[in-house]
């Protein structure tokens, strides 16, 4: 199992470095981030647990490190990131099923 508060610290140090090398495209990523704050149209709950479910499918360990103690903070629920969990699962089986469609694709094409 990770030490996922040694991971964002370790995530945090390797982010300061990479703004040192490219300042530009770490403000990118930060306007990126901000940019749901600034439209509000979702809150910060929905955000985070999107965030996580979009984290899952995109195996991103330090992702999950960040938003799920984000999520915590906001007052997420254990049974709400189930939930988006469920989300999760749901699409890379339904993804696993239509990439299968296309491997009976190829074969019958082959």
């Amino acid at each position: 199992m990770e030490d996922w508060k040694q991971a964002r610290q370790d995530i945090n140090t390797r982010a300061m470095q990479l703004n040192a090398l490219t300042p530009e495209t770490m403000k990118g990523i930060a306007a990126l981030a901000a940019a749901g704050d600034k439209t509000n149209r979702l809150d910060a709950k929905t955000r985070e647990l999107i965030a996580l479910a979009v984290a899952v499918t995109t195996r991103c360990d330090g992702c999950i490190a960040f938003h799920a103690a984000a999520a915590k903070k906001l007052g997420v629920t254990a049974e709400e990131i189930g939930e988006a969990l469920g989300v999760a699962i749901n699409l890379n089986a339904g993804a696993a099923v239509v990439y299968s469609t296309h491997v009976l694709d190829a074969f019958d094409k082959a």
